[in-house]
């Protein structure tokens, strides 16, 4: 079968291309679910690339909002591999390791990317072109848009609509692509702006040069306010045990209107991957942001890393890291359709890879909850 990505290997023939998978490779939900997996063992009818399917045979395909995007449960998260030297660095970042990194979470059937043009200020992007370049499967890819930079490195938000077309071009170059899979308002900011910047997006999405249009970090009034000029494909707001907000209100909205959500951060940054520590973070480097977030620091510091012994003593007992168990309580959620999940370095990826396929019991979910109800933030 022709190595290729799920959305171009729709048979001429069948008519269902562009805009819809084949009826009977869909399981049947009801209105509203915001979530679809397919079931079916695609990987003989076209569907899905062989070469891809082979190495993660089990995991579930999950169709994201009201896309055709057939996406793995867990998604290649770029923002670490943008490098050092800007506001939200992650520290310094060898290439080298980026490229691996996506070339191995490939390799493990893992099939979309999700970066943004404000990682490393155009890095990612260029990174990942790079990876893709000499990669032997082409996943989907997705980027975001809003956050801006100037030449001394700052950053402000725009959704004016030059400056979007601006910035899909750019994104456009740096990832050699024609056509971007998702295209996302990184964040609602300037707020009075969203209006103007969904009817830019939606105006790319019929020119072309994206095919599906998402939001990220918005919450319910705002989606509300996007629905009006053009549907909501799927929206990216942080999630995970230690990040809960959206459970309140986001999640049944989205649920309810077919919106689909990619969670980011399932592993709070790194915080409950297992290899956190006190004196590890101590030792972050100058530019990491994280060494200015609350829960890398005390009093909450403390309380995450005993939920991380937590993490691992049920990991354990299936041979998986407390962070593929962090990343499979936000897959428990109904409204969840797929979590982004970052990566360093090909080891790393390898490690968290074991998510297309982990799944928490409910006895274990509820141990989760009741260590979190007991020890609030």
């Amino acid at each position: 079968m022709q190595k290729t990505r799920i959305h171009a290997m729709f048979s001429a023939s069948s008519g269902n291309w562009p805009g819809r998978m084949p009826a009977d490779c869909r399981e049947s939900v009801g209105a509203g679910t915001g979530r679809r997996e397919v079931v079916h063992n695609l990987v003989g009818r076209g569907i899905y690339a062989d070469d891809m399917a082979k190495t993660a045979p089990s995991s579930k395909l999950r169709i994201l909002g009201n896309s055709d995007m057939a996406l793995t449960p867990i998604g290649f998260g770029a923002w670490a591999i943008g490098g050092g030297d800007w506001q939200y660095s992650w520290g310094p970042q060898d290439d080298k390791d980026s490229i691996a990194a996506i070339h191995k979470a490939l390799d493990m059937g893992i099939n979309w990317i999700d970066t943004a043009a404000i990682y490393g200020l155009g890095h990612s992007e260029e990174v990942v072109a790079k990876a893709l370049k000499t990669a032997s499967r082409k996943p989907y890819v997705f980027t975001k848009c809003s956050l801006c930079w100037r030449d001394d490195k700052s950053i402000y938000n725009s959704l004016k609509p030059a400056s979007l077309v601006e910035e899909l071009e750019a994104s456009l170059r740096r990832l050699g692509v024609e056509t971007i899979d998702l295209y996302q308002i990184h964040w609602p900011n300037p707020d009075p702006e969203i209006e103007e910047g969904w009817e830019t997006l939606e105006r790319f999405r019929k020119q072309g040069k994206v095919r599906w249009i998402g939001v990220s970090n918005f919450d319910v009034e705002q989606m509300k306010r996007a629905q009006k000029i053009a549907p909501i494909t799927s929206l990216q707001p942080p999630y995970s045990m230690l990040r809960r907000a959206i459970e309140t209100d986001i999640l049944p909205f989205t649920k309810a209107s077919g919106i689909g959500v990619i969670n980011y951060s399932p592993m709070l940054s790194g915080m409950l991957t297992g290899k956190m520590s006190a004196e590890r973070v101590a030792a972050m480097p100058a530019d990491d942001w994280r060494r200015r977030n609350p829960e890398f620091n005390e009093p909450r510091l403390n309380r995450n890393l005993r939920l991380v012994e937590l993490l691992r003593q049920i990991g354990g007992g299936h041979g998986v890291t407390p962070g593929v168990v962090a990343i499979a309580w936000t897959l428990h959620h109904p409204a969840i359709t797929a979590a982004i999940v970052g990566g360093r370095n090909a080891g790393q990826v390898e490690e968290t890879a074991a998510a297309l396929d982990f799944r928490l019991s409910e006895d274990e979910y509820a141990r989760i909850n009741a260590f979190l109800a007991a020890n609030p933030a």
